[in-house]
């Protein structure tokens, strides 16, 4: 079972910054207790430094990270706030029939709506998701 951890980075920041990534380590961590025999695939674990990145840079890492998100079994999106390159893996993944999860309040969003299979409220709601094997159960997989 293939897993890519899609999640805002920059979102509508106007400076170089970025969001913070710890949603990231937590849900890896919840996912590797749960389902330990998954894949996971985090864009921001293979570019850590990425907003340093130029614009060929940039445009490579943009294109394998879709790619990666199109091969996916499962995509967890994580979105408190809106992010076009997250919303791109979504569709992605959709498109390639993949499982959307997204972790979003954005429920009238149209990227959600047409691309996710199911929507949770926030991380926490993920987190117990996880834990409580119904992800496993939604996949037809054990907690194995």
């Amino acid at each position: 079972m293939r897993i890519f951890l899609a999640g805002i980075m920059q979102g509508a920041r106007q400076d170089p910054g970025i969001h913070s990534q710890d949603y990231r380590l937590r849900i890896a961590e919840a996912l590797r207790s749960h389902l330990p025999n998954a894949e996971i695939t985090d864009p921001w674990t293979l570019h850590p430094n990425s907003v340093t990145y130029n614009d060929e840079q940039a445009r490579q890492t943009f294109k394998s990270m879709t790619a990666l998100a199109g091969q996916s079994d499962v995509l967890i999106a994580y979105l408190p706030d809106a992010s076009m390159g997250t919303a791109i893996e979504m569709w992605t993944a959709h498109h390639a029939r993949a499982y959307v999860v997204a972790v979003t309040p954005l429920v009238h969003n149209w990227v959600v709506r047409t691309t996710a299979n199911e929507v949770l409220p926030d991380l926490d709601s993920l987190l117990a998701y996880i834990e409580s094997g119904r992800l496993a159960q939604r996949l037809g997989m054990s907690n194995e």
